[in-house]
């Protein structure tokens, strides 16, 4: 990913980005209500702010959130974000580049109930897609899940006229990697990793909810 910014500044740590972020976690939290175990470890990627996770952590206090982020200069951020929220069930952030397979969790050491990502895939290039599903195929326990959350085409088509928009915006900004992402392509990647998505929940603003596991074998 380039470090290139948007003139609606799409930087984790912009007050743009502080404010989708608090207009969509709600609508997040409901969903990881219903999905979420009773307790266990919970994993996310492209973390940024801090910001959604240590929103969420107060409402599921048996479970351990483990924040992550490429960008080991937003780590301060969201220590400090953990430590103004008093969220003991936040653990220090962890340096994870999608790219970059020497930088993901190993099985051995640790396997999660939940890995999710939010609002990546549209400043990210597709091929991110590949890195997502390749640590959730790794590091997932066999009944865990992975949520992805943001603007996504589907069939090739846009979603809503906003959608549209805002797609042109991020290709104004960076044609190469930024731009809404096709469902399908995500679902691909998935099934190349021995994931299938299980569920395409239609959230506020013309968002998904993408929630994947592992595919059952047949015997």
């Amino acid at each position: 990913m380039t470090g290139v910014r948007s003139f609606i500044d799409l930087y984790p740590l912009s007050s743009y980005v502080d404010w989708a972020a608090k207009r969509n976690r709600d609508p997040i939290l409901d969903v990881f209500k219903q999905l979420f175990p009773p307790s266990g470890d919970v994993l996310e990627l492209a973390t940024g702010s801090g910001v959604h996770i240590n929103y969420f952590a107060p409402h599921f206090p048996h479970i351990r959130f483990q924040p992550s982020d490429y960008d080991k200069g937003v780590f301060a951020a969201v220590r400090q974000m953990q430590a103004d929220s008093a969220n003991a069930n936040v653990w220090d952030p962890v340096h994870i580049d999608l790219t970059r397979p020497e930088s993901w969790p190993d099985a051995k050491l640790h396997r999660y109930d939940v890995i999710f990502a939010i609002n990546l895939f549209q400043v990210a290039p597709i091929s991110v897609a590949d890195g997502v599903m390749q640590i959730a195929a790794r590091v997932l326990k066999n009944t865990g899940f992975l949520a992805i959350y943001g603007p996504f085409n589907v069939d090739g088509k846009y979603t809503a006229p906003s959608n549209e928009a805002f797609d042109q915006e991020l290709r104004a900004s960076n044609a190469l990697e930024w731009g809404l992402k096709d469902v399908r392509d995500v679902e691909k990647a998935a099934r190349n990793h021995g994931l299938v998505l299980t569920q395409q929940l239609a959230l506020p603003a013309n968002n998904f909810m993408l929630i994947f596991g592992r595919a059952q074998s047949r015997s």
